[in-house]
C-alpha cells in the first residue's frame, strides 16, 4: 500500500507564514499610498487628508517630461519585444530539436537569470564599445532586449497548453503552414500575446537600473526622476508620483491577468 502523497498545503503555520510574507511585501506600498494623501509638507507626519500633492505632481513639468519619456520607451519597446518573442516561442515549442537549442533558450532567458545591475553595466559597456549614442533610442533598444523574456513566457506557456491535434488536423486537410498559423495558431495565441505585451510594458515602464545606466541627458524616465527626487529626502510630491506609477502598473498587471489564457485549454 502506497503512502499518501505529501501535501505542502497542510504544513503547520503555512497560512500564517504566507500572510506574514504578504504583509512584508505589500505593507510598504499601502503606507506609501496613504502618505501620498498627507496634507503636511513633511512626508511622514500625518496632518490630514489632501490631494494637493497629486495636483502639484501633475503640474510638475520635469515630471511630465519624464513620464512622457517612460511612455514613449514602453510604447515602442513593447510591440518590438513582443514581435520578437512570438517567433522565438514558436521555434522553441513547435520547431525542430536542433543542436544548440538549449543554449539558445538559455540565452533568451538570460535577462531573467542575470542580476539586473550586471545586465545594465554590460549594456552600457556594449553601447560605449560600438559608439552607439542614440539618445532615447539607446533606452528603447536596451528595454527591447530586457523585455523579450517577459513577453515570451505567456506565449510559450500557451503553446505548451494548446493541443497540437488541431494544427495536425489542419495539415491533414491540406492547409499550408502559413494558413495554419494565421487561421488557427495565431487566434489561439492572442490572449497570451496580449498578456505578454502587457507584462513587457510594465517591466519597461518600471525599469530603473538599466535606464539609469544607459539614459543620456534629456532621456530621463519616470523611475529615474523619482530617484533623483528622493535623494534629498522623501517628499509628499514624490509619494504622489510614485502612487500614480504604482496604480498604472497594477492596472496593467490586472489587465494581463484578465486576458491570460488560464483555463482556455479546457474549453
Amino acid at each position: 500500500m502506497s503512502a499518501n502523497p505529501f501535501d505542502w498545503r497542510r504544513m503547520p503555520f503555512l497560512r500564517l507564514a504566507s500572510i506574514a510574507a504578504l504583509l512584508f511585501l505589500y505593507a510598504p506600498l499601502v503606507v506609501l499610498m496613504v502618505y501620498a494623501f498627507n496634507s503636511n509638507k513633511v512626508a511622514l507626519i500625518w496632518d490630514g487628508f489632501s490631494t494637493q500633492w497629486f495636483v502639484k505632481a501633475l503640474g510638475n513639468t520635469d515630471l511630465q517630461r519624464a513620464a512622457i519619456n517612460s511612455l514613449i520607451v514602453a510604447a515602442v519597446a513593447t510591440p518590438i519585444s513582443t514581435l520578437l518573442a512570438l517567433p522565438a516561442a514558436l521555434a522553441f515549442e513547435r520547431g525542430r530539436s536542433l543542436p544548440g537549442r538549449a543554449f539558445g533558450e538559455a540565452l533568451v532567458a538570460m535577462p531573467l537569470i542575470a542580476p539586473e545591475i550586471v545586465t545594465a553595466i554590460a549594456t552600457l559597456v556594449f553601447f560605449e564599445a560600438i559608439g552607439l549614442h542614440g539618445g532615447i533610442g539607446n533606452v528603447i533598444l536596451a528595454h527591447v532586449v530586457f523585455c523579450i523574456p517577459f513577453a515570451l513566457l505567456p506565449i510559450r506557456a500557451r503553446l505548451r497548453e494548446m493541443p497540437r491535434d488541431i494544427e495536425d488536423a489542419a495539415h491533414d486537410l491540406y492547409a499550408g503552414r502559413w494558413q495554419v498559423f494565421r487561421l488557427i495558431t495565431l487566434p489561439l495565441l492572442v490572449p497570451a500575446i496580449v498578456a505578454g505585451a502587457t507584462l513587457a510594458f510594465v517591466v519597461s515602464l518600471d525599469d530603473f537600473l538599466i535606464t539609469l545606466m544607459v539614459a543620456p541627458a534629456g532621456a530621463t524616465t519616470l523611475p529615474v526622476y523619482l530617484y533623483s527626487m528622493l535623494r534629498l529626502g522623501v517628499t509628499p510630491e514624490a509619494n504622489a508620483a510614485a502612487t500614480m506609477l504604482l496604480l498604472v502598473s497594477i492596472a496593467a498587471v490586472v489587465m494581463a491577468y484578465a486576458v491570460s489564457p488560464r483555463g482556455t485549454a479546457k474549453r
